[in-house]
C-alpha cells in the first residue's frame, strides 16, 4: 500500500497525464478539416482518426488495467506515458492518411495503459473519505484539457497547421515520465502472483472488434453480421471468465453487485449521446458557419469550461450526499441540453449554442465524478485497476458508440464526400438525427442512474 507522502505526487503525476490526454482529443478535433485538406481524407476517415483511437483503447483498457493489478500500476501507467509521447512525435511528421490512422492506434495503446491506471491510482492512494474529493479534481483537470484542447488547438491550426497540436504535447509527456521517476515512489499490485487471461483477453478483443467495425459499416449486410457475432461472442466470454480462476474482468462483479452494474451502465448512455457533440459542432462550426478554427474552438470551449469549474464541488458533495442523486440531476441537464440541439441549422444564434453548451457542461459535471465515485467505491482495492478499466471502457465504448452513430448518418446521408457547400443541407440532416438519437439516449440513462441503489 502506497505511503501517505506519496498521495501528492500521485495526484499531480495522474492530473498531469490525464490533462495531457484530454487536451490532446479535444485540440485534434478542430484540426480534422485542415487534416482533411492536406491529406485529402473524406468525412468518414476524418471520423477514423477519431474512432479508431477509441477503438484500441476499448480492445486494451480491461486487458491492461488486470496486468496493472497483478503487475504494478505504476509500472503499467510509466509505460503508457512513454507510449503516448513518442507516438506524439511520430504523428507530428505524418505524411499519409494511413501514416496518420496507424499512429493513432498505438497513442491509443498508450492512452489506455494511462487511462486503465491513472484512477485506480487515485482510489488506492487516498482514503475513501477523501475519494470523491482527489476525483473531482481529476476531473476538473480532464476538463481542463478539454476547455483549453478547442480554443489552443484552433490557435495552433491556425498559426502553426494541425502538426503542432501533436508537437504541443511532447514536453508535457516527457515533464510527467520525470516526474514518475523522480517524485513518484512506491507500487501497488494487490492482485500480485494471480495469472493472466490470455484466452479471455483475445476474445475480448475480437467482440469489441466485430461490434464497433460492424456498426461502422451499417447499413451493409456484412456489418449487421459482424454485430450479430459481436453478440454472440459475448455469450461465450461470460462462459469462459466464468470458467477460469483468474478472469481479466471478474463476471460476479456485474452480476452482484448492482451499483457498479448500473453506474458503468449510466456511463455508457452518458457517452454514447455526448462524445460526438464536440465532433459534429466542429464541422458545424467551421463550415456551415465559416468560422475558423480559432473561432470554433473558443465557442466550444463553453461546455468543457463549466465541467472544468463545478466537477470539484460535484466530486465533494458525492462525498456527503449518495452519488446516484448528483449524477441523475447531471444526466438530466445533459438530455436538456441535446434537446436544444435537435433544431440546428444555418441561422441558428451563436448565442443558443452557446446556452446549450452551458447547460451540457453543467449537466456532465455533476454526472462525471459522482459516478466515478460511485463505481470505485463499490468494488474492493484488489479490483480497483479492473473498475477504473471498466469504466474507462464504457466511456470509450460509449464514445465509439457515439461516433459510429455519427458515421452511420454520414453514410446514409452523405456517402463518401468531402463536406462542400452542395452536401451541407445532408450534412444538417445527419446532424439533427444525430441529436434526437442523442437526447433519447440520455433520458433513458436518467432512470439507469437512479436504478442503480445506494453506495452508502
Amino acid at each position: 500500500m502506497e505511503k501517505a507522502p506519496n498521495r501528492q505526487a500521485a495526484l499531480v503525476v495522474t492530473s498531469i497525464s490525464s490533462f495531457l490526454a484530454a487536451f490532446m482529443s479535444a485540440s485534434i478535433i478542430i484540426g480534422l478539416p485542415s487534416i482533411g485538406d492536406e491529406l485529402k481524407m473524406d468525412a468518414i476517415m476524418l471520423g477514423w482518426v477519431v474512432t479508431v483511437y477509441l477503438l484500441v483503447q476499448a480492445i486494451v483498457l480491461i486487458p491492461s488495467g488486470r496486468i496493472a493489478d497483478i503487475y504494478g500500476r505504476k509500472k503499467i501507467f510509466t509505460y503508457g506515458m512513454i507510449t503516448y509521447t513518442v507516438t506524439s512525435i511520430l504523428l507530428a511528421m505524418s505524411n499519409s492518411a494511413a501514416m496518420l490512422i496507424s499512429l493513432r492506434v498505438l497513442q491509443g495503446l498508450g492512452g489506455a495503459m494511462i487511462f486503465s491506471t491513472a484512477v485506480a491510482i487515485l482510489a488506492s492512494a487516498f482514503p475513501p473519505e477523501e475519494r470523491g474529493r482527489v476525483l473531482g479534481i481529476n476531473s476538473a483537470v480532464v476538463y481542463g484539457g478539454i476547455t483549453l484542447g478547442p480554443f489552443v488547438g484552433g490557435l495552433l491550426t491556425h498559426y502553426l497547421g494541425w502538426r503542432s497540436i501533436f508537437w504541443t504535447t511532447v514536453p508535457l509527456g516527457l515533464l510527467t515520465i520525470a516526474l514518475v521517476f523522480w517524485k513518484f515512489k512506491g507500487e501497488w499490485a494487490e492482485a500480485r502472483g494471480e495469472k493472466f487471461d490470455i484466452a479471455g483477453s483475445v476474445i475480448y478483443g475480437l467482440i469489441i472488434i466485430a461490434i464497433i467495425y460492424g456498426l461502422t459499416t451499417l447499413p451493409a449486410i456484412s456489418g449487421a453480421g459482424l454485430i450479430l457475432a459481436g453478440l454472440l461472442g459475448i455469450v461465450a466470454f461470460v462462459k469462459w471468465e466464468n470458467r477460469v480462476k483468474h478472469p481479466i474482468l471478474d463476471i460476479s462483479l456485474l452480476r452482484n453487485n448492482t451499483v457498479f452494474a448500473l453506474s458503468n451502465l449510466a456511463a455508457l448512455i452518458n457517452y454514447s449521446a455526448t462524445f460526438a457533440v464536440a465532433f459534429l459542432l466542429s464541422l458545424y462550426l467551421q463550415y456551415i458557419k465559416g468560422f475558423t478554427p480559432e473561432t470554433a474552438g473558443l465557442v466550444l470551449i463553453a461546455a468543457p469550461l463549466m465541467q472544468a469549474i463545478f466537477s470539484p464541488l460535484a466530486g465533494r458533495l458525492s462525498d456527503k450526499i449518495e452519488p446516484r442523486t448528483i449524477a441523475s440531476a447531471g444526466m438530466a441537464l445533459t438530455a436538456i441540453g441535446l434537446c436544444l440541439f435537435i433544431f440546428l441549422g444555418k441561422a441558428t444564434s451563436l448565442w443558443l449554442i452557446i446556452a446549450s453548451l452551458v447547460i451540457l457542461g453543467l449537466g456532465f459535471a455533476f454526472f462525471a465524478a459522482p459516478n466515478t465515485n460511485a463505481i470505485m467505491g463499490s468494488v474492493e482495492s484488489k479490483f480497483y485497476g479492473v473498475a477504473s478499466a471498466t469504466m474507462s471502457t464504457m466511456r470509450l465504448t460509449g464514445a465509439m458508440l457515439s461516433m459510429a452513430i455519427v458515421m452511420v448518418l454520414f453514410a446514409l446521408n452523405l456517402g463518401r464526400v468531402q463536406i462542400t457547400p452542395e452536401y451541407y443541407a445532408s450534412f444538417l440532416k445527419s446532424t439533427n438525427t444525430a441529436f434526437i438519437i442523442f437526447a433519447v439516449l440520455c433520458f433513458g440513462g436518467i432512470f439507469a442512474s437512479l436504478a442503480r441503489g445506494k453506495v452508502r
